[in-house]
């Protein structure tokens, strides 16, 4: 009986699975996508603009903290089947896609779509950060992220463009939790003996302990296992609070990921993040109560309380550009613009570099003997 109350509740608070994004346009009877640059949705054959409309009077809603101690006490995070089979209730077509992709077009005609698993265990996002860059700013922001880049030969910079961009949505965990730290370290203080030729610097070491006390706010970490993670930790943060209760409306023509990485799994990589944070929080601490020089030797322990959590679809732009036949991907921050990827090194410009530090390096040396 208590599995059935709970089903139920996890049911109500989730969202309704296999929604359809498709909105037909009024004037031509088009698939409608939603535009960045606006927040509603566009005609692209017609010009037709509409609004989407707000859950009630006081506008659209945000995503949620949810409970971290329910949902793992339940595991309710586990995905089922690696693929699945969908008909578009437009034109009839009927698609195989991965279990892992919540969104997609009809390849036949187009038609908008948001494909969910309807059972307990698929958890619909709680929110969106939807666009706001458009594909054309972002092929912009990539031009000026590019040309700033003094390693990358002249060559690339020039000849440089991006194929098409492909706007995707991707899973991402939020973790909010009150941390509790108890801490050992060493601060040195730096001083000098002697004079001339016999002077050195001498550091005293010394013991120190104490509690540190900090809420930790937004906690990110990449629900991905298909995208290159160190590359999208470049076009970090994303403003997490500006995010929109979920509809499937903000989808609409783009691609989106449901997650690989589940939510216990989640909470294991945002712990390391978050104590690593602290550390440089603790050691910043006793080194300005100390005025010391250096910190070495620390220990911490963590305690965390009140976990709660978000899932929320994060919007990123990818693309790729070719220079001498090889390729380098790129994202942009769908939010920001903030660019992140690879690009190609000139060797001959990391060898000037190498011996312009030489020539410093020998100048300093001359002029300070």
């Amino acid at each position: 009986m208590a599995d059935a109350n709970y089903e139920e509740a996890m049911n109500a608070e989730h969202v309704s699975t296999m929604k359809e994004t498709d909105r037909k346009c009024p004037n031509c009877g088009a698939t409608m996508d939603f535009d960045p640059s606006t927040g509603g949705m566009y005609c692209p054959y017609c010009d037709y603009r509409e609004e989407i409309k707000a859950e009630n009077s006081q506008g659209e809603s945000v995503a949620g903290e949810q409970d971290f101690a329910s949902a793992e006490f339940t595991g309710n995070c586990d995905w089922g089947v690696s693929q699945k089979t969908v008909t578009c209730k437009s034109c009839g077509a009927v698609s195989v896609y991965d279990a892992l992709e919540v969104a997609n077009e009809c390849p036949y005609c187009g038609s908008n779509q948001v494909m969910e698993a309807n059972d307990v265990q698929t958890m619909a996002p709680n929110g969106v950060v939807v666009f706001k860059i458009t594909a054309q700013q972002a092929g912009d922001r990539f031009t000026q992220w590019l040309s700033k880049k003094w390693f990358a030969p002249r060559a690339a910079k020039e000849s440089a463009k991006a194929d098409k961009f492909k706007g995707i949505y991707l899973p991402y965990w939020t973790f909010d939790a009150d941390t509790v730290t108890d801490y050992t370290a060493e601060y040195g203080i730096d001083r000098t003996e002697g004079s001339g030729e016999n002077k050195r610097t001498v550091t005293d070491w010394h013991r120190t302990s104490g509690v540190y006390e900090e809420f930790i706010d937004d906690q990110l970490v990449a629900g991905t296992g298909d995208q290159n993670v160190q590359m999208l930790r470049q076009i970090e943060p994303f403003d997490t609070k500006d995010n929109k209760a979920y509809k499937p409306e903000y989808l609409a023509g783009f691609l989106a990921e449901r997650y690989s990485v589940g939510l216990k799994d989640a909470w294991e990589k945002a712990k390391e993040f978050i104590k690593s944070r602290l550390r440089s929080a603790i050691e910043s601490k006793v080194m300005n109560e100390h005025n010391a020089d250096h910190v070495r030797h620390y220990s911490g322990n963590t305690a965390f309380s009140n976990i709660t959590y978000k899932y929320l679809m994060l919007p990123i732009w990818m693309s790729a550009f070719k220079y001498k036949d090889k390729t380098y991907q790129f994202v942009v921050n769908g939010q920001s613009g903030k660019v992140g990827g690879k690009y190609p090194i000139s060797p001959w410009r990391v060898a000037l570099a190498i011996l312009i530090g030489i020539a410093i390096l020998a100048l300093l040396y001359v002029l300070t003997q």
